[in-house]
């Protein structure tokens, strides 16, 4: 019997693909002790796990009060580490949630760990470009070493692990026994298509409406809807003339000024430090629009002031405070110029899915603005269909609101993914032919 504590525990994945990897290994296990702070998610966490006490705040349980483990899981939040690069070993670490997972190990001494985060902490607080990985990364390895472990880890994406979404995360185990070899994985490819439901309700706002109107359900697939980007994949809110009606004209001003004002050379004519999305003046807008009289053009960019597709106002600066922080502040000595209302969370939908594509990245502040097709309308993704995305077992249950697990999912593991590194990792833990007590 292998004995495991679940921290940093969420919806409860890691527990789930390390459970699963046990099973497919003939090795019985339990869960001993389980971690989370939020609310909804230990709601969310009981619901599926028989209801099991989850304790609070690690950072105020004492490691002698969790019962004895073999594996320690923890997809934990990586926030900055003040003192790495000390190189004072575990104590680099306090004031992090790291070290929580760092005393615990110390303390407990358990035959193996997995740990999840963000593809990120790769590079974090990297010092020279040519380092291959940030003072963050190696202050948490030389840490797990220096507690006796073989440590080992991985970037890897969970779309080479059967889940139609493109999702790069870093993976670090460690053993006792031997460092786990993380290679040799079966690649599996799906796309959403393939964990799609079907004949679920559309709502019929007035966004989706015009949607349709002006594009069949196939010329959706893949659009991306926001007013920051070009490209043909881009849908904006000029072209859905949400705020008011255009002539093709403006349109196209609109498209030509999207582009132009994040040109770098605009910064240096205004006399500002470059920023992504300047306001430019009338006569920088006429050097490159000039197919009508510039008292027309005017007229054209004042009416669309009007309708709020762009804004007349002063230029920002960078400047820093006295932490090297920066940040921009309006210019109210250099002159005014138009600009596009960006925005790209301010639409109903900020992307419509294609079925026989992967996914990006699910980012939890998005996941409401996903649109899925379905049939001949337009809906957000399902519960069932979030959970797939991350490779959660149908039966599964929410118990919480859509909001709720919006939230909850963006920020979760994919169980796949895993259960595979469990797999190398418990290889490299449990010696053959051994007993786990």
């Amino acid at each position: 019997m292998i004995k495991f504590i679940d921290l940093f525990a969420g919806m409860g994945g890691t527990r789930i693909g390390f459970e699963q990897a046990c099973n497919s290994l003939n090795i019985k296990s339990k869960c001993v002790f389980t971690s989370e702070i939020k609310s909804y998610a230990v709601d969310l966490y009981r619901n599926n796990f028989n209801n099991e006490i989850v304790h609070g705040d690690i950072t105020k349980i004492n490691e002698n009060d969790i019962p004895d483990f073999d594996f320690l899981l923890g997809g934990f939040p990586c926030q900055a580490f003040s003192s790495a690069g000390k190189r004072n070993g575990f104590n680099d670490t306090r004031g992090t949630l790291f070290f929580e997972i760092a005393r615990i190990l110390k303390n407990k001494k358990p035959k193996g760990f997995l740990l999840e985060n963000v593809e990120g902490l790769v590079s974090h607080d990297k010092k020279n470009k040519s380092d291959t990985i940030g003072n963050t990364l190696t202050t948490i390895l030389n840490t797990l070493s220096e507690l006796g472990y073989y440590v080992n880890w991985k970037v890897l994406n969970s779309s080479d692990f059967g889940v139609p979404q493109k999702r790069k995360r870093i993976y670090i185990c460690g053993s006792l026994n031997e460092k786990p070899k993380l290679d040799s994985f079966n690649t599996i490819k799906r796309t959403l298509k393939d964990i799609l439901e079907s004949g679920i309700n559309c709502p019929e706002t007035k966004f989706r409406k015009k949607l349709l109107e002006l594009y069949t359900p196939k010329e959706l697939y893949g659009k991306a809807i926001k007013d920051k980007r070009g490209g043909e994949n881009n849908i904006h809110s000029w072209d859905l003339e949400l705020k008011g009606k255009l002539t093709k004209t403006q349109k196209k001003l609109m498209s030509e000024l999207l582009k132009e004002r994040r040109r770098k050379k605009w910064a240096e004519e205004i006399g500002i430090t470059w920023m992504d999305g300047m306001p430019l003046t009338l006569q920088q807008i006429y050097s490159f629009f000039n197919q009508i009289p510039i008292k027309d053009l005017e007229y054209l960019l004042k009416d669309l002031v009007e309708k709020d597709y762009l804004k007349f106002e002063h230029p920002k600066e960078q400047i820093f405070d006295e932490n090297g922080v920066s940040s921009r502040e309006i210019d109210k000595k250099k002159p005014k110029g138009y600009n596009i209302v960006t925005g790209k969370l301010s639409f109903e939908l900020n992307k419509i899915l294609d079925p026989n594509d992967e996914v990006n990245t699910i980012v939890a502040t998005e996941t409401a603005k996903i649109g899925i097709i379905d049939n001949t309308g337009i809906r957000t993704l399902t519960n069932r269909e979030c959970l797939r995305l991350f490779g959660f077992p149908d039966e599964y249950n929410i118990n919480i609101n859509q909001k709720e697990l919006y939230d909850l999912i963006g920020n979760t593991v994919v169980v796949p993914v895993i259960k595979e590194v469990s797999i190398k990792t418990l290889e490299a833990s449990v010696a053959k032919n051994s007993k786990v007590a």
